[in-house]
C-alpha cells in the first residue's frame, strides 16, 4: 500500500471544499475501549468517554452549516446521546458494511464525495476514505488506516483527533481567525 499522506497546502485545499464530516465512534470520539457498569435496574449497560475538545469543535462546524454524522458498527445509547449534545446531523448505528450509508447519506444530503471529510480507526472505515474527499486517522488508528489516510493525527483518538481534524477543515474554510477571535485568543 502506498502514503497517502498530503502536505499542508494540500490538506487545506481539500479541507476548503468539506460541507460534511462524517466519523468512526470507537476508536475515533473514544479510546476505544468499551466499558459496562449496571443502570438502576442492574441491567448492563454501555458506557463511552468522549473529549470534551472533540465536542466544542463539533458544535463550531455547526456555526458555518458543516453537518457532522457518526457510522458505527456498535449500537450504543451513550453516542446517541452524544450526538445530540453536539448537534450531529447523521447517526448510523449498528453497520459494519459503511458504503451503502455512505451512499445514502451522500444521496439524501446532495453532496459530492469530494465534500466530504471522514475519519476513521480501522480497516471498516478504509472503504469510505476511498470514496471522501479528505480523510484522517487518529495516531492509534491502526497501520493499513494510516497509510490510507490523507492525515494522520499527533492526537489519539478520544483524546482530540477530532478536533485536529476540524481545525484544518475549519482554517481551510478560512474561519479559523474568527473561532481565535470568539475566544479573544488573537
Amino acid at each position: 500500500m502506498e502514503e497517502h499522506q498530503l502536505s499542508e497546502s494540500e490538506l487545506l485545499e481539500r479541507a476548503s471544499r468539506i460541507r460534511l464530516l462524517l466519523m468512526d465512534v470507537d476508536g475515533v470520539l473514544t479510546d476505544g475501549k468499551i466499558q459496562f457498569a449496571p443502570d438502576n435496574n442492574g441491567e448492563m449497560v454501555e458506557t463511552k468517554a468522549f473529549d470534551a475538545q472533540d465536542g466544542i469543535a463539533l458544535r463550531w462546524l455547526t456555526w458555518y452549516d458543516i453537518k457532522t454524522g457518526v457510522i458505527s458498527g456498535r449500537d450504543s445509547q451513550a453516542t446517541v446521546e452524544r450526538a445530540r449534545q453536539v448537534g450531529m446531523t447523521y447517526i448510523y448505528q449498528g453497520h459494519i458494511e459503511k458504503i451503502p450509508i455512505l451512499e445514502q447519506i451522500l444521496k439524501e444530503s446532495g453532496l459530492a464525495g469530494s465534500e466530504v471529510a471522514y475519519i476513521g480507526d480501522d480497516l471498516t472505515d478504509v472503504v469510505i476514505m476511498r470514496r471522501v474527499g479528505l480523510t484522517a486517522a487518529p495516531s492509534n488508528a491502526r497501520p493499513e488506516v494510516k497509510r490510507v489516510a490523507h492525515m494522520v493525527t499527533q492526537s489519539p483518538g478520544g483524546g482530540g483527533a477530532v478536533r485536529e481534524l476540524i481545525e484544518l477543515i475549519l482554517r481551510g474554510r478560512g474561519v479559523w481567525d474568527e473561532i481565535l477571535k470568539t475566544y479573544e485568543v488573537v
